[in-house]
């Protein structure tokens, strides 16, 4: 609703003050200008990314214009999930976390945290780092030092994305001077018409020139930009469940490994110390 919100302030202020100083609306809807720019936009991403990176450009846009629950309960949920995870392994070893992280999806642990189990990045990164803790004794700063390397390599993958379109949105400019070139290469093939008909042509070409800067710092920078705060967002969940890794590895007893996460959450939703401590002293009652 906020990026919905965001764009019709936009759209409003924009198209409203040119309205307000006596331009008319329908001078700026010029079809061929629009083809020309976007589809030289799309198509430049298209040369430089691959596939897997246009899909993800995809899914992240979709991230941003629909609400994804990564609140307060989300917090709540994974925090919970390592608690319970870190006490398993306390309490009966880690080859007892097989059945959970084998099949995540079947696992009735991972299915008591629905939220959790939406997000299949997070999960498997979960489920691959307690199976590496499990196939034999490891110790914390070597945990760390293959975390680090994976955490690395996912940032990059996430940030990609934002990226390509940031660089996409630098070119929107040059595309709509291509644009308005063209429209003058049009304007001067009827040079020899009336002067209203050449105003027409050249008004034109010049929405082009708009066009091209509107697209660019109203609509695909500020995407790109929400993009690029959405994936280090969802970074910050793996470096949570790393900093939780490692401390157990390290020996810290089960509630202040998981604290020691909890600092790394997103600051928009980070519970406090005293949030997770009542959590788990409730987990503990219902299971008494």
């Amino acid at each position: 609703m906020q990026k919905i919100l965001g764009l019709l302030v936009v759209l409003g202020c924009v198209f409203g003050g040119y309205f307000e100083a006596g331009g008319q609306l329908v001078a700026i809807w010029q079809p061929a200008e629009i083809i020309i720019i976007l589809g030289a936009g799309f198509g430049a991403m298209v040369i430089g990314n691959p596939w897997h990176v246009l899909k993800e450009i995809v899914h992240q846009i979709k991230g941003v214009l629909t609400k994804k629950n990564m609140g307060p309960e989300f917090q709540r949920q994974l925090l919970m999930c390592l608690y319970e995870l870190l006490e398993m392994v306390q309490s009966g070893g880690l080859r007892v976390l097989d059945q959970h992280i084998e099949q995540p999806e079947e696992s009735p642990l991972f299915q008591k945290h629905p939220l959790i189990l939406k997000q299949k990045r997070l999960v498997a990164f979960i489920s691959d780092n307690f199976r590496l803790m499990a196939m034999g004794k490891i110790e914390a700063h070597e945990l760390e030092g293959i975390i680090d390397q994976e955490l690395a390599a996912v940032e990059d993958e996430l940030m990609t994305p934002s990226r390509s379109l940031a660089r996409t949105a630098e070119a929107m400019p040059g595309f709509g001077i291509c644009a308005a070139v063209l429209g003058i290469i049009i304007t001067m093939q009827s040079i020899d018409g009336s002067i209203a008909l050449i105003g027409l042509k050249v008004a034109a070409a010049l929405v082009g020139t708009f066009l091209g800067v509107f697209f660019c710092y109203c609509f695909m920078d500020p995407l790109a930009n929400a993009m690029e705060q959405q994936a280090r967002a969802e970074h910050s969940l793996l470096e949570c469940v790393r900093t939780v890794l490692v401390a157990q590895a390290g020996g810290k007893p089960t509630l202040l490994a998981v604290d020691a996460g909890r600092k790394l959450l997103h600051l928009a939703s980070k519970p406090t110390f005293a949030n997770l401590d009542a959590w788990v002293n409730a987990m503990l009652e219902t299971e008494e």
